[in-house]
């Protein structure tokens, strides 16, 4: 099938009037709407809206392919839209956009028409044929053009087949580098990357083999003999992968847009191995930069505990929570309200069940996160004896590193020992050792001092009141509202974990009451402050009132990445007043996310509330009276 198969005369509008990224959508999306290609044309409107809001589809020199796989549409097809004077299409390149391909793809779409809407991007690499379409002064001579590179393009690849099976025989190649593209959708992003790279690692004379994993699969896989014989692997993408296969190799690991940006970079830290070697872990660790290369990550590990360990804390809290129905005290059976099911449920998320986990989760998936699945059990074992000794949530931080690094230690270690022996290192060696060696330094090293500070800790907490109890407030929801799920978001919310886990509830109160304040009060500046905001960000904004409600945070980042000053400072002072207001109010909260669906569990849910609802107007009003009028 070929491109003009689905790009007809009808679907072509040679000169765009449209000026906004949002006018540009909504004008191609009429086109085929009014050359019946779509069932819907709102839905599928709503489906290129919700594919921007992953990344943008402006990809740069002059390009943007808004797409969508979606039963909205009737027949696949492709809309074409030229637009000379540029439209600001949020491109990867901060440049103005000019063509436009808005590709419409049914949910049922057979393999010939992705193929097709994928090989369309691969041709949009070519700087000289996005030049001619520039140039193209009606639909006929767009459909043209694209026929004629069509043909080229067959030729080419013939060509470049013949040229790679010389490069290899000969042995001339500068090395062996793979690599592995992936967007959410596959349609697009997938095949522009892997045409940029491959059309660059051919300038760079370096012998180069890319798998896509698109709409329609996994195409041109990459064998067990390539990846034993590569120097290194660049893995671009913007959705899971196979990852197990690269163990014990180089790899680089970043979004699919750096493959089609950042190309000679990429390559060329790839023929260097600058990038950790994969440890097979089957995580999709991203390049982290100078944190990742000098193999700490500790933020990393810390997240794959924490990450590990909520379903523990959310599910035990709530637990927990809903036995304080049948009254505070009715688990206790020396008490006279005790019910049984309330000490079912108390036992159930509480010190026998749930809770009783948590340090050992934490400690055993922090331990597999840097030394992999041998670090597991010695973390898992150095987390229990953190949590029988009373040291709490950081002695199991405490275990889940010391496990880890032991691990890796024993492994440089045992890499001595004859290769006979690798079958019995991970089963026998390793936790042997690692347990041996991690509980005896928590025993007699670290859990004293670390019991002692967690009882001052518990005390603190316990007895905080007035001025402290509120600065404390304000502190922690201001961190919720800083970074917006980044590392000071997490640290707050790690410590709320902690006061919950030490029988205190109020700080993760101030923490949630902080983390739902930047999408309320964003999605509260859409609603009042209109003339301030796109209309595509009104949509978002929108949307922000359910994910503030159900405390998910990071529905503020793209409002903070388009404008990060007002809207980090608007979100930080209104989130820092309901944090400081829920302290100041007595609220405590014994689950650890939810949102709004857990303030019946509140002791004081009106208070809660109240102290959200004025830190969200807090903002709102900061953020509607600072921004400018759209123009």
């Amino acid at each position: 099938m070929k491109i003009t198969d689905l790009l007809k005369l009808d679907t072509i509008i040679i000169d765009l009037q449209s000026v906004t990224k949002q006018a540009v959508i909504d004008e191609l999306s009429g086109k085929l709407a009014e050359a019946d290609r779509l069932n819907d044309v709102e839905s599928f409107k709503a489906a290129i809206l919700k594919r921007e809001e992953q990344s943008t589809t402006g990809i740069g020199e002059g390009i943007a392919i808004p797409h969508a796989k979606t039963n909205a549409v009737r027949i696949p097809a492709i809309c074409f839209g030229k637009s000379v004077s540029g439209v600001d299409y949020e491109s990867l390149d901060g440049q103005p956009a000019h063509l436009f391909f808005m590709i419409a793809a049914s949910e049922g779409a057979n393999a010939d028409h992705l193929e097709t809407l994928s090989r369309l991007s691969s041709l949009l690499m070519d700087d000289k044929f996005r030049a001619r379409l520039i140039s193209a002064s009606s639909g006929e001579e767009v459909l043209e053009i694209i026929n004629q590179k069509e043909m080229e393009a067959y030729e080419e690849v013939r060509e470049e087949e013949q040229t790679s099976n010389a490069a290899s025989a000969s042995g001339n190649s500068k090395g062996k580098i793979l690599a592995v593209t992936a967007c959410p959708t596959g349609i697009a992003h997938t095949y522009m990357a892997a045409d940029a790279l491959k059309a660059k690692a051919k300038e760079m004379g370096i012998d180069f083999k890319v798998e896509t994993n698109g709409s329609t699969g996994i195409k041109n896989g990459l064998t067990t003999a390539e990846i034993d014989e590569a120097d290194a692997i660049i893995v671009a993408a913007d959705k899971q992968v196979e990852m197990d296969r690269f163990n014990g190799k180089h790899v680089i690991i970043v979004p699919v847009a750096h493959g089609i940006r950042k190309t000679e970079e990429l390559l060329t830290r790839a023929l260097n191995q600058d990038a950790p070697v994969y440890n097979g872990t089957g995580n999709d660790k991203r390049d982290e930069g100078d944190s990742a290369k000098g193999g700490l990550g500790i933020y990393k590990h810390l997240m794959n505990g924490v990450s590990n360990m909520l379903p523990f804390v959310v599910g035990g809290g709530i637990l927990i929570a809903l036995s304080f129905f049948f009254g505070i005290e009715a688990a206790d059976p020396a008490n006279p309200d005790y019910n049984p099911i309330a000490k079912a449920l108390s036992d159930i998320g509480g010190g026998n069940g749930a809770f009783f986990l948590l340090v050992p989760v934490l400690a055993g998936f922090i331990a597999s996160s840097i030394a992999d699945r041998p670090g597991f059990a010695p973390g898992m074992v150095g987390g229990l004896l953190a949590a029988q000794a009373n040291a709490g949530f950081l002695g199991g931080l405490i275990a889940g590193f010391l496990a880890g690094y032991v691990v890796l230690l024993l492994r440089k270690l045992f890499s001595r020992l004859p290769q006979t022996l690798d079958g019995i290192k991970p089963v026998l060696l390793y936790p042997v050792f690692g347990m041996l060696i991690t509980g005896f330094i928590m025993i007699f090293i670290v859990n004293e001092p670390v019991t002692a500070i967690n009882t001052g800790l518990t005390d603190w907490l316990q007895g905080l009141s007035g001025t402290n109890a509120i600065f404390l407030g304000l502190i922690l929801g201001g961190m919720m509202a800083v970074d917006m799920g980044g590392p000071l978001n997490k640290a707050a919310f790690t410590f709320g974990i902690a006061a919950i886990e030490a029988s205190s509830f109020g700080p993760h109160a101030a923490v949630m009451a902080g983390g739902m304040v930047p999408p309320l009060g964003i999605a509260f500046a859409t609603t009042f402050f209109k003339s301030k905001f796109s209309e595509m960000e009104r949509k978002s904004g929108f949307t922000n009132y359910f994910m503030g409600a159900s405390f998910i945070t990071e529905g503020a980042i793209p409002f903070a990445a388009a404008d990060p000053l007002r809207v980090i400072v608007s979100s930080v002072v209104g989130a820092a007043t309901a944090g400081a207001l829920s302290m100041a109010f007595s609220v405590t909260l014994p689950a650890p996310h939810g949102g709004i669906f857990v303030i019946p569990l509140v002791n004081h849910p009106f208070r809660y509330l109240l102290a959200i609802l004025i830190g969200s107007l807090i903002t709102a009003l900061i953020l509607g009276f600072w921004k400018k009028k759209q123009k």
